[in-house]
């Protein structure tokens, strides 16, 4: 098994990965990745929970406010761009962190991505078209069409993996599927797969708890600044749709926020179905998460 290791700590947004890394990272003394979809764009601050300041100023972070709404980061990009990353980190150390809730981010980084078509910009805008007029449920009857096994697999509630589905199938006249699971590069360094959890209810609990501190930190003021850039893939996600909608008044403010918790509790049961579902990440209780990560990394270096 090679030396170098990397350390993954991925799992449902609330589930502490952000300060559970920083501690395994400082105990190894090297460097995170962060695998967050959201969290690498500057213009995003208070909906994406980023990690606080005092977490990134105790350990060097990557993918933390390093790119703009408008130049978006994709999965391809991700594995690249993180490969470089990984490189330079094990050039001087053996161990390497990876926290985030990205799943396909994280799968991108390790497996290496298929090689999809260079998507032009009026295809990116008719399939923002189709999503933003006839919502998620158009894009499915697209995809029922075009790539009914793609349709089968994908997350259905997930507009921007429908989004990037159609924008493929326009641009190349192909399936979807049809692009996956070429020959992949294997790693060359060892992986440790972590899933830290809490029990659900404390996982809801830690959820809605998040939301209102977000409010209280001026999560309204933010989408408010953002609300010209709505259309960006990046701000299509939960904790400024729902705004949006109020900003539109389209809902009062006190029903803004309860789907905010809403989506957020389906989208985090979402991302654990999606890591199960992987077979290659191990559930570990949080509580216990520090001790056994070390524990495990440290036998693989002796």
């Amino acid at each position: 098994m090679d030396s170098r290791i990397l350390v993954v700590i991925a799992g449902p947004t609330a589930s502490g990965k952000s300060e559970l890394a920083v501690e395994i990272a400082e105990h190894f003394q090297t460097e995170i990745i962060s695998a967050d979809s959201r969290q690498c764009y500057r213009e995003l601050s208070i909906g994406t929970a980023k990690p606080d300041a005092t977490l990134l100023e105790r350990i060097p972070h990557h993918f933390i406010n390093s790119h703009s709404i408008h130049s978006p980061l994709h999965a391809g990009d991700f594995a690249a761009q993180g490969r470089m990353i990984l490189d330079r980190i094990f050039s001087t150390r053996k161990v390497a962190v990876i926290a985030g809730g990205t799943g396909l981010y994280i799968d991108a980084l390790i497996q290496g991505m298929d090689h999809f078509p260079t998507i032009e910009a009026h295809i990116r805008e008719e399939a923002n078209r189709m999503i933003r007029e006839g919502g998620t449920e158009a894009a499915c009857e697209f995809l029922a069409e075009k790539d009914p096994d793609h349709l089968k697999n994908v997350d259905r509630a997930n507009p921007a993996r429908l989004r990037r589905a159609i924008e493929v199938i326009l641009q190349s006249g192909l399936p979807y599927s049809s692009f996956l699971n070429k020959q992949r590069s294997s790693p060359d360094f060892s992986n440790l797969l972590f899933v830290p959890e809490f029990e659900r209810a404390k996982l809801y609990e830690r959820i809605n708890a998040r939301v209102d501190r977000m409010m209280e930190a001026g999560l309204l003021d933010e989408v408010t600044r953002l609300a010209p850039f709505r259309d960006h893939q990046a701000l299509q996600t939960v904790g400024y749709s729902e705004l949006f909608s109020y900003l539109d008044k389209k809902t009062d403010l006190q029903t803004a926020v309860s789907l905010i918790k809403q989506h957020t509790r389906n989208y985090a049961k979402r991302q654990l179905t999606w890591f199960r579902n992987k077979g290659d990440f191990r559930f570990i209780p949080q509580a216990d998460a520090r001790e056994i990560i070390i524990r495990e990394a440290e036998d693989i270096l002796q």
